[in-house]
C-alpha cells in the first residue's frame, strides 16, 4: 500500500483549536516522514505565527487546496469529544487530539503556544494601559462571562448548555472586581453596567479580534472565565487564570495542574456528561440548564480566588 502524506482537518471553536497544537507538535516530532497539512475549516488564527505549524495550515477555502494539497494525502478528520478517553473524563481536549492522531493514549503534553506579534502584544498592553488609568487601578482583569453556546432570546442571555455565566451573576461579578481592580469585559453581547448598578464603566472591546484580544490578556493581570477560548488563550499565554466550569468537566475542558490556573467545579454533584458531536439529547441539556447560577458565597469565592492569583503574581503570597 502506498504511503500517503496526511491532511488532518480541524474545525469547531477557537479554544479546541488552540488546543490541538501541542498534538500536532507531538505528531509532527513522532512522525517526521508525514509531511502533512492542516486544513482549518474555522480559520487559521490559532496557527499564526508558530514557527513550523503555520505552514502547514490551508484555509478550507485556499484557491487549489484540494487538487494541490489533498488530493495525494490521506484525509483525516480530528473529532476530539468522540475519544472514549475524552468522554470518559481521562484526557483533555489536547490529549484527545493526540490519541487521535498517534494512537499512544492520554500522554503529558506541553502547554499551546499563542505567537502573538509584536503589535498584537502591543495593542493588548496599550488597551490594558488605558483600562488602568481610567479606572485609577493598579491591576486589570479580564473577565469572559459568556461561551459560544450563549445565545440571545429576547431581552435576556441564555446558554442552555450550561458553561456560562448566569447574566445576573456577571453583573455581581463586574461589581465586586471593580472595588480594586480595572475590569476589561470579553464578549460580543456588551451591556450598560453602570445602568446596572456597576460604579464604573466597563471596558468592552467591540468587534475585536480573537488574536487582540490575546494581546490584552497576556498584558492582564489575571483572568477570569468559564469553559471558553479565554481560558486556552490564559494557558498559553501564562496569565493567571481562575476558571468557573459547571456543565463541562475540568478533566476535560480545563487545567487543574496548572500552578497559574485556579479551576473552580460549581457544580461538580449535579451535571451530567453531555455528549456533543456523538448525540443530541435534550433530556441532558435540560439537567444542565441554569447549573452555572452562583450563590453570593460561590461569587466571594471567585474573588478571593483572583485576589490570591494576583498577590502571587506579583509576589505577595
Amino acid at each position: 500500500m502506498e504511503n500517503r502524506s496526511t491532511a488532518f482537518f480541524v474545525n469547531g471553536g477557537a479554544g479546541r483549536v488552540l488546543s490541538s497544537i501541542p498534538a500536532f507538535e507531538a505528531y509532527e516530532k513522532d512522525h517526521p516522514e508525514d509531511d502533512f497539512i492542516i486544513v482549518c475549516e474555522g480559520g487559521m488564527d490559532m496557527f499564526m505565527g508558530h514557527p513550523t505549524l503555520h505552514d502547514r495550515c490551508y484555509d478550507n477555502w485556499h484557491k487549489d487546496l484540494f487538487h494541490d494539497k489533498v488530493k495525494n494525502r490521506n484525509c483525516v478528520s480530528l473529532e476530539p469529544y468522540r475519544v472514549w478517553e475524552y468522554y470518559n473524563q481521562k484526557a483533555n481536549l489536547s490529549q484527545a487530539f493526540d490519541i487521535q492522531m498517534s494512537n499512544k493514549g492520554p500522554r503529558k503534553l506541553d502547554r499551546p503556544s499563542m505567537n502573538l506579534s509584536s503589535v498584537e502584544y502591543a495593542e493588548g498592553v496599550s488597551m490594558v494601559k488605558e483600562v488602568k488609568e481610567k479606572s485609577a487601578k493598579q491591576r486589570v482583569v479580564v473577565f469572559q462571562p459568556y461561551g459560544r453556546s450563549t445565545q440571545p432570546v429576547g431581552d435576556a442571555l441564555v446558554d442552555q448548555g450550561g458553561r456560562s455565566f448566569h447574566p445576573d451573576d456577571v453583573v455581581k461579578i463586574v461589581k465586586k472586581l471593580q472595588a480594586k481592580y480595572g475590569v476589561i469585559v470579553m464578549s460580543e453581547y456588551p451591556a450598560d453596567f453602570q445602568a446596572m448598578g456597576c460604579p464604573d464603566k466597563v471596558a468592552q472591546p467591540e468587534n475585536a479580534p480573537l488574536r487582540f484580544w490575546g494581546g490584552i490578556i497576556a498584558a492582564s493581570d489575571c483572568f477570569l472565565g468559564c469553559d471558553s477560548v479565554g481560558q486556552h488563550m490564559a494557558y498559553a499565554l501564562q496569565t493567571p487564570a481562575v476558571v468557573c466550569v459547571g456543565a463541562t468537566f475540568p478533566e476535560n475542558v480545563s487545567y487543574e495542574d496548572n500552578e497559574r490556573f485556579q479551576v473552580l467545579d460549581v457544580a461538580p454533584d449535579r451535571r451530567q456528561y453531555d455528549p456533543i458531536r456523538i448525540s443530541m439529547e435534550d433530556a441532558i441539556q435540560r439537567k444542565n440548564d441554569g447549573i452555572m447560577k452562583l450563590d453570593d458565597k460561590a461569587i466571594s469565592d471567585v474573588i478571593k480566588e483572583i485576589d490570591k492569583k494576583i498577590a502571587s503574581a506579583n509576589g505577595r503570597a
